[in-house]
């Protein structure tokens, strides 16, 4: 009796003990802003906006120098916050889809603090990206913060999301703003119009506003008393807003503020010697899911692909960073890009397309509007007005210490031969490790999904369906442009996997190689007959280039929104497609193609 006595009051003890240890993990504030990249803060180096609160932070916590967002827009970056697992891993990449991913495989990470005593709470940002769940599911409240209950409820984890720098706040009148035209600093690549520069003025009044209400969550945490065992992390969604910034992968889409401030008592968690250092370990967004994790002490599923960047057992720096983007909205592109401390490499899958192709929203903004009117009147330098233009280039390397704009591409500079061909390797090893969804136009990624009764994400790992270092291959082999390659490329023209076909063609493509594209008028896949269209279209056969992308459209393609992007590329060749193209009935990202080629071309239509 009297041992199992003991054996009662041992285990009492050790469950009360492991209560009281689950009370000592620290509460998480995490204070996220919008489309605000490093450039736009303070504290790190910004002489002419105010953000008091946050700088303050900076010197209460540790700010990091090198963290870096996986995609330079939302959606994609949301995405792959809230499961850990890079959004172009899932087919979740695209701006603006709600493609299903295996929702038994991939939890949120709030599931997993739930599961690990955590209350979760999140105002009120979702745009998760994702197909087949609600995105307010995951999270015990999911408006507005409820203080007293967070108070009561210890452990939690609050997510507070600040609209107030959102590039709408950059969009319309810019003739009243507190911060003046003349105190901002302009990127290399911006014309110095009066625009331009009240523009860049009106943003850092939303700024003020952004890190006032950071300043608000701030003092709402003090009061309730739950500083002192509260973790505080603030940092942006991605980089932006000006032109040139969100939704491409310079540095300024995708290097972001990001500052944790951790209390005394959780001081063996601190990454440097004492608060107000700077920490120079790369971060990349994945990391941040998996790190939430493991300082709460919750199990890290497998299927995360971060890495921990604090705690006792952390883990070693990552070498690199590694971005995406795919589809903006109702324009198509396609790059990649990794970066070290130094130096950032992009490949562009789409060479043939404008770095700024007009897209509805970002042309709400009068300072894009400037740019690119100071463009067309010519009066622009070869630097302003070069991302106007197609961009050629199938790879760019920076010094993002020398030249932090993204304007001198090293690509040919024999004395980073090395780096480039150190980037490009360790990208391609990244590509096949994450299982790159991108490498198929989003469209016949989709229609295999079905097909097949699966998601992007099962697809991806299936040999048999998309043979992704066959994929890498093809493309590399398109892209080099080189006429040598131009018998594979034919032979590529006839393999029975459509992912093949398509490379090839697009080298064929860059070749100006008319021959194979009447190989593919009848092709299976609507993507490869809409390039080998174009290509007839621009290389003198355009009465049977015409006739094939406008059967394309009258079909109501799969392959539209491909067709409609291609009409203005294109340019003049594709104006006889404008009545076929006022005659459909287009809704969403086809229908914004729509109105802005009829408008472009002045074809009664609404304006764009």
């Amino acid at each position: 009796m009297v041992k199992q006595a003991l054996l009662i009051s041992y285990t009492f003890i050790a469950g009360l003990t492991l209560l009281v240890q689950a009370d000592e993990r620290p509460n998480i504030l995490w204070l996220t802003s919008e489309d605000n990249s490093v450039n736009w803060i303070g504290c790190y180096g910004n002489p002419h906006v105010n953000s008091p609160n946050i700088d303050q932070l900076a010197i209460e916590g540790f700010r990091y120098t090198h963290a870096y967002a996986n995609a330079p827009v939302c959606a994609p970056s949301r995405s792959t916050w809230i499961t850990g697992v890079h959004a172009l891993s899932m087919g979740t990449h695209p701006m603006r889809s709600r493609y299903k991913i295996p929702h038994d495989l991939i939890k949120y990470y709030p599931d997993h603090l739930k599961t690990s005593g955590y209350y979760v709470g999140n105002y009120k940002k979702t745009d998760y990206n994702i197909g087949g769940r609600k995105d307010t599911e995951c999270w015990d409240n999911s408006e507005k913060v409820d203080w007293d209950k967070l108070k009561n409820t210890q452990p939690f984890f609050q997510v507070i999301n600040s609209g107030q720098s959102h590039e709408s706040s950059a969009f319309g009148d810019f003739q009243k703003t507190k911060h003046s035209p003349k105190d901002t600093i302009l990127r290399k690549y911006h014309p110095d119009l009066p625009s331009m520069r009240m523009n860049y003025a009106k943003y850092h009044d939303a700024i003020q506003r952004m890190d006032q209400a950071i300043g608000n969550a701030l003092e709402q945490l003090e009061a309730t008393g739950l500083a002192d065992n509260t973790i505080v992390i603030y940092n942006s969604d991605h980089g932006g807003v000006m032109p040139r910034s969100k939704r491409f992968l310079f540095s300024s889409g995708i290097h972001c503020p990001l500052i944790i401030r951790i209390p005394e008592k959780y001081k063996e968690l601190w990454p440097a010697e004492k608060p107000g250092m700077t920490v120079d370990r790369i971060v990349s967004y994945i990391d941040m899911p998996t790190t939430w994790l493991h300082i709460t002490d919750t199990e890290i599923p497998a299927i995360m692909q971060g890495k921990t960047f604090l705690g006792k057992e952390s883990q070693s720096e990552r070498a690199f960073h590694f971005a995406f983007r795919t589809r903006m909205d109702e324009r198509n592109e396609n790059a990649r890009a990794i970066c070290d401390n130094q130096f950032l490499y992009i490949r562009n899958y789409m060479p043939y397309t404008p770095w700024m192709q007009p897209l509805n929203y970002l042309w709400k903004m009068k300072a894009t509007q400037a740019w690119a009117e100071h463009v067309q009147s010519g009066k622009a330098s070869k630097v302003e007005e070069r991302f106007f233009e197609p961009k050629g280039w199938t790879e760019e390397l920076y010094d993002m210490e020398k030249d932090p704009d993204s304007i001198d591409n090293l690509i040919d500079n024999p004395e980073y031969a090395e780096v480039i061909k150190h980037m490009r390797s360790n990208l391609r090893l990244w590509q096949e490790e994450v299982f790159d969804t991108g490498m198929l136009p989003e469209s016949e990624m989709v229609r295999l999904a079905a097909q097949n009764n699966t998601t992007i994400f099962q697809v991806a790992r299936d040999r048999s369906l998309y043979n992704l270092p066959q994929l890498l291959d093809a493309a590399d082999l398109a892209l080099e442009e080189n006429e040598t390659n131009l018998k594979a490329l034919r032979s590529l023209l006839k393999s029975p996997d459509l992912g093949l076909r398509y490379w090839g063609i697009v080298g064929c493509f860059l070749l100006n190689d008319t021959q194979s594209a009447f190989t593919c008028l009848e092709d299976d896949s609507h993507e490869v007959r809409a390039i080998a269209g174009w290509l007839l279209l621009r290389s003198g056969n355009k009465k049977i280039g015409l006739q094939c992308l406008e059967q394309l459209l009258k079909e109501n393609s799969y392959a539209t929104l491909s067709v409609l992007n291609i009409m203005d590329w294109a340019g003049e060749y594709a104006k006889p497609l404008l009545p076929t193209v006022q005659a459909l009935k287009l809704k969403n990202n086809e229908e914004k193609m729509q109105l802005y080629l009829l408008a472009k071309h002045e074809h009664k239509g609404a304006d764009f």
